[in-house]
């Protein structure tokens, strides 16, 4: 069946009432439509059968994990879709560049780009070429080795991975950079969830999440705070019904009402098909953006406060004393500090009630087990960093540390982003990692940390750095300040993507450019010892196999592994000698050598063949903290909060419904009411009317840094919605442009999305 690509889209907007629930049969509908527009009947079938089973493949999607008994249909609307948006029969061939030059490219949204097709053979734009042109695998190969050696430094050199990249290739493909000579290893979590990882570490010793699927399910409370389940991990709100059903309940905290958080109709079952599903929250914390380290600060002091007056009235208090006295340090002074703060300032920084907080205290001092769980609305803000050290703050003082159904909870939102980072991509790995890795190679690592996706951007634009490859990403359309980030591209002599599909990365060119069509998670891969599988790390630490099923999109394609090893075997030779012949044939040979480096996989290709795979272990749930002191650390957090001067608001950037990540599927976000457009903010009615306008009404998004530079993005239209006072929600990546590539989280250098100050001015058009 030929299918045809889409015309570019215009908005041509429609609202309608935001939604109140979300899956049920409306999500199988559109799962199924996208997912037959994009491919055959049977090919769809085939697709979603494997998926997310046990001898299947791994949605390339969101990283939330699979129940140890799963449904024969184990998949949401959007990891169909994200499937058979991977798995669709429309090709990209040397025709098709031939037709269109990249600046004609350049001027398609990424929504048309993307729904071209599965890229299918390796391509090249010359210097000064206008458009790309066909080119060999060793040729492409040769011309990467030769600028790679002919770079003054290897610090000249970036290799960027997203968090669809496999364990293999990227232990394979940090094993390579490293052996070249650079830890420029930027990465998705660099703009996402660094900011976890460095307030996880700091207090707890380990960046990762501390919470399985069975804690989630019987949890007596579970704080949801600045995410989206419904969209960006739907499979979330199933675990959610679990948690209800077993009694317990949920605090959803964010600054709009998401339907998924108020009740999910499961399409699984009777009750979600004909019945009213389940309600999810029982309580709707409506915040202000960047509130959120006030909430806790507060939330801290009243749990304090609560303890001594249930010591005085003879009680035995409301904190856990004895996991304080035995696991942590710095309890005297936290408490010190958490006495501080005025319920003045906390409903000026949260926009909330003082009931509303009280209710939440309530519910917590009435709960044996917490966990909370959080994603990018706390990551991406200035503070986000002191906001999660609070979050565990919060957990430790009633010990919902290290016990089952309670423990922290970052939720990724990247099929391996958390694995990649196991594999060592990360541009400041400890020396005990550089240590094993350079043992088992033979090759003493560089040890000066590397760049991250800010820094690198920095270097790029001030031609410190000249080459950037790109692996399994849209790092041109992911990163904050989108006009600095895409000159800094194209001050690059050489800029190389290595991808499933054509995106706007491929229109943002180096002197040199090259796009290197790679396999994707549902396609078979054959090597020279036969048929392999790969491995990917989910959310809560659990590592499992994925194995394609589908014939390659193309006879061309080479995968991930076989891309690197060859660029590595051309670059560097016999020095250091790395069998990179051997870890192309075989991907076994990888996983013994992931083994002897990096701990908690031991004896890998044995134990990875079990049915759903291991658990990496995690020392805080065994009461041992890998912190320099061995202990869980409160940490002193000082308050603060975005402040808006007048006629300002708060911007946050997020997903629509249709989309996952950078790419759009469709023009709508269904479960808001928004249809057929992209360029819209949403605001509260009372916020349109105070500042002047109008529903409905045309207007250019206007930020401004300390710097003194607009940033404007022009042409979206107001749409009056239930947000929080203050606040305003457009998608990225349209407002990314917004975003100063400066304005970043303490400490992490995340960019901060979620927290960007901005007025409205009326269209030049609408003027006019």
């Amino acid at each position: 069946m030929k299918k045809t690509p889409i015309e570019d889209p215009a908005d041509h907007l429609v609202v309608t009432p935001p939604k109140k629930w979300a899956a049920g049969v409306p999500a199988v509908r559109h799962a199924m439509e996208y997912s037959f527009e994009q491919t055959t009947v049977k090919r769809t079938m085939l697709t979603l059968l494997n998926l997310n089973q046990v001898k299947g493949f791994d949605c390339p999607g969101c990283a939330w994990p699979e129940p140890d008994h799963r449904h024969k249909n184990e998949y949401c609307e959007n990891g169909a879709k994200h499937i058979n948006d991977e798995a669709t029969s429309r090709r990209v061939t040397r025709e098709f560049f031939a037709k269109h030059s990249i600046e004609e490219l350049d001027g398609m949204s990424d929504l048309w780009l993307n729904q071209q097709g599965r890229l299918t053979e390796p391509m090249v734009k010359r210097p000064g070429a206008t458009h790309y042109q066909p080119i060999a695998w060793q040729d492409a190969f040769s011309l990467m080795a030769s600028e790679l050696n002919g770079l003054d430094s290897p610090d000249e050199a970036m290799f960027y991975v997203s968090g669809r990249l496999n364990n293999e290739a990227a232990f394979l493909l940090q094993l390579f950079s490293r052996a070249y000579g650079t830890n420029n290893l930027p990465d998705c979590s660099n703009m996402c969830h660094e900011s976890s990882g460095s307030a996880l570490a700091e207090t707890l010793g380990i960046g990762k999440g501390s919470v399985q699927l069975e804690d989630i399910y019987n949890a007596d409370l579970i704080f949801v705070v600045g995410q989206n389940p419904g969209t960006n991990h739907p499979r979330m709100l199933s675990a959610l019904e679990h948690t209800k059903k077993n009694g317990g309940q949920v605090v959803a905290v964010n600054t709009l009402p998401e339907a998924g958080l108020f009740r999910f109709k499961n399409p699984q079952k009777a009750s979600g098909v004909v019945g009213k599903g389940t309600f999810i929250a029982d309580q709707f914390v409506h915040i202000r953006p960047g509130g959120d380290l006030a909430l806790f600060k507060m939330l801290n002091r009243l749990i304090l406060e609560s303890d001594a007056g249930s010591l005085q009235g003879g009680g035995t208090g409301e904190i856990d004393r004895d996991y304080i006295a035995q696991h942590t340090a710095g309890f005297e002074e936290f408490e010190a500090q958490a006495r501080d703060i005025t319920w003045e300032q906390t409903l000026e920084a949260t926009g909330l009630t003082r009931n509303d907080i009280e209710a939440i205290h309530e519910k917590v001092l009435a709960s044996k087990s917490v966990i909370v769980c959080w994603a990018m609305g706390l990551t991406q803000q200035k503070h986000g960093v002191p906001t999660i050290r609070e979050v565990v703050n919060f957990l430790m003082l009633r010990g919902n540390i290290g016990k089952p159904n309670a423990g922290v909870c970052p939720v990724r939102g990247h099929s391996n982003v958390q694995g990649d980072r196991t594999m060592g991509v990360w541009e400041q790995m400890s020396d005990e990692f550089l240590d094993d890795l350079g043992k088992e190679f033979g090759f003493d690592p560089p040890r000066k940390h590397g760049l991250d996706a800010v820094a690198g951007v920095r270097a790029m634009r001030d031609r410190k750095a000249k080459v950037f490859i790109g692996v399994a990403g849209n790092f041109a359309r992911a990163m904050s300040d989108s006009d600095v980030t895409a000159a800094a591209l194209r001050n690059c002599s050489l800029t190389v993507q290595v991808s499933t599909k054509l995106n706007r990365s491929h229109t943002i060119t180096g002197e040199t450019a090259l796009i290197l069509p790679t396999l994707g998670r549902s396609d078979r891969d054959i090597q020279a010892a036969g048929e392999q599988y790969i491995t990917v790390e989910d959310s809560m630490s659990a590592v499992h196999r994925s194995h394609g099923k589908l014939p390659p999109a193309s006879e061309h394609l080479l995968s991930e592994v076989a891309i690197i090893s060859r660029l590595a075997q051309l670059t560097l030779g016999d020095e250091p000698a790395i069998p990179w012949v051997d870890f192309e044939a075989n991907y076994d040979t990888i996983r013994d050598r992931i083994s002897r480096v990096i701990p908690g996989f031991e004896n890998f290709n044995e134990r990875i063949k079990h049915p759903g795979g291991f658990t990496l272990p995690n020392p805080v749930n065994e009461g041992v903290y890998p912190t320099p002191n061995g202990k869980a650390n409160f940490s002193l957090n000082e308050l603060e909060w975005l402040e808006t001067p007048p006629g300002h608001l708060i911007l946050q950037s997020l997903r629509s419904h249709d989309q996952w990540n950078t790419i759009p599927y469709a023009m709508d976000d269904r479960y808001r009411g928004i249809h057929n457009a992209r360029h819209i903010v949403m605001v509260s009615p009372e916020d349109i009317a105070e500042l002047g306008f109008q529903d409905g009404e045309q207007v250019d998004i206007v930020s401004v840094w300390s710097d003194g530079v607009e940033r404007r993005a022009p042409g979206f239209t107001l749409v009056g919605y239930p947000a929080s006072r203050g606040s305003a929600a457009a998608y990225y990546p349209e407002t990314n442009v917004l975003v100063p590539l400066d304005s970043v989280a303490d400490i992490s250098n995340t960019p901060t999305s979620k927290g960007v100050l901005v007025r409205f001015e009326r269209a030049a058009a609408a003027v006019g």
